[in-house]
């Protein structure tokens, strides 16, 4: 029988982790949603929290949170035609004035180079989304019940702390916690920019009374977001393979690169938090199934089992951006070379930068494999499973 909504779906949250250019992954898990699901839903995601890239798509999904189907149509037109300097300054002068004035700051402690400072201008990313994103349709999303709240998270240089901005019902609050707060305000692209300026490659952006940089740092708990908003199931999208199997450790006697170094970096910055924060959701939901309910009321404990799903790359993104690193602009070739990017040892980082269509295209279809490959149990999962 066609799969259909159950009598009451649950209020999923969606949440959208960042990567850079491997946040074109996301693009075709949400092709393969856009197929499976039945043309009638109007957006099954009525909470949609996103981090650096990833609060780029969940911005174009907001946007349209009465027509999910019309949003991933969106997203697939940018991504599927992506080029580099739709992102950051790929020319000669643009990319070399940049880099050249960052290692300037570098040498001298900030003193011979003034406003921000970052490898790479990524203003042509501001142009790109002033563009494309209606952000009062979120408002008017939020106003019409399609949505309930849109979140992004951005990290203070100065406080340290994880700031989510949230656009949502008026009902909701905002939260404190260690290193962590969540901040009611209408979502504008200063947010997005903030959130997906990678350290040291973009440069950070001034919000409020600080300047913030890329949501995934210091973010201890990814999913949190979405829990405070009122999520009561999650359906996390990744940009990097999770294993439980220690990866194996071959000797070595070359000194690591600098790619190689900001790769790891990198990589520690994305996946590490998204894969503790799950390691934990999993653990209180083991230990609330052994409390017996009454238990838990008579001690005034407001603790709740959360059901999620993750879905990640069933492939090192990594492998697949070798095969591409040749349609980088030569100027940004030449500049990871320096680097040691354009090395197998650097390809973690290549991953993160190469902003070219035919990555992003195997990067797409990665994602809609993965999805596809698991219909029965998200349509289960997401309320649309069969009667």
């Amino acid at each position: 029988m066609p799969a259909a909504a159950t009598t009451k779906n649950p209020s999923v949250g969606l949440i959208m982790t960042g990567g850079g250019a491997r946040a074109a992954y996301q693009v075709g898990v949400m092709r393969a949603l856009y197929e499976m699901l039945p043309k009638a839903v109007r957006n099954p995601f009525p909470i949609i929290c996103g981090t650096s890239a990833g609060a780029i798509n969940a911005a174009v999904l907001a946007t349209d949170g009465s027509n999910f189907r019309r949003g991933v149509r969106r997203l697939m037109t940018v991504w599927k035609n992506f080029h580099v300097h739709h992102v950051y300054r790929a020319d000669a002068y643009g990319a070399l004035a940049n880099s050249a004035r960052w290692m300037l700051a570098a040498v001298s402690g900030g003193r011979l180079s003034e406003g921000p400072v970052s490898l790479l201008d990524n203003a042509p990313l501001a142009r790109l989304l002033e563009r494309h994103i209606d952000f009062p349709a979120i408002g008017r999303c939020v106003d019409a019940g399609d949505l309930t709240a849109f979140a992004v998270t951005c990290s203070g240089y100065t406080s340290g702390q994880s700031v989510t901005f949230y656009q949502g019902h008026a009902s909701l609050e905002g939260w404190e916690r260690a290193r962590r707060v969540g901040v009611a305000m209408p979502i504008g692209l200063s947010h997005l920019m903030a959130s997906s300026a990678l350290p040291f490659i973009f440069p950070p952006v001034h919000i409020n009374r600080e300047y913030f940089g890329d949501g995934s740092m210091r973010q201890v708990a990814p999913v949190s977001p979405a829990l405070h908003l009122g999520a009561d199931r999650l359906l996390v999208i990744g940009v990097g393979r999770q294993s439980r199997q220690a990866s194996p450790r071959v000797p070595t006697n070359g000194y690591p690169s600098l790619a190689q170094i900001a790769g790891h970096a990198l990589d520690s910055i994305f996946l590490d938090g998204l894969e503790v924060d799950l390691e934990r959701l999993q653990r209180i939901n083991r230990t609330l199934s052994v409390i017996p309910p009454e238990t838990l009321q008579s001690q005034n404990l407001s603790l709740r089992a959360v059901e999620f799903r993750v879905l990640t790359p069933s492939i090192p993104l990594s492998q697949i951006a070798t095969q591409y690193a040749h349609e980088l602009p030569r100027v940004i070739r030449m500049l990871l070379r320096t680097v040691g990017g354009m090395k197998q040892t650097g390809s973690n980082l290549l991953s993160y930068v190469l902003f070219e269509k035919s990555y992003c295209r195997a990067l797409i279809q990665l994602g809609y494999n993965d999805t596809m490959a698991q219909q029965e149990d998200l349509l289960q999962f997401l309320g649309y499973g069969p009667h």
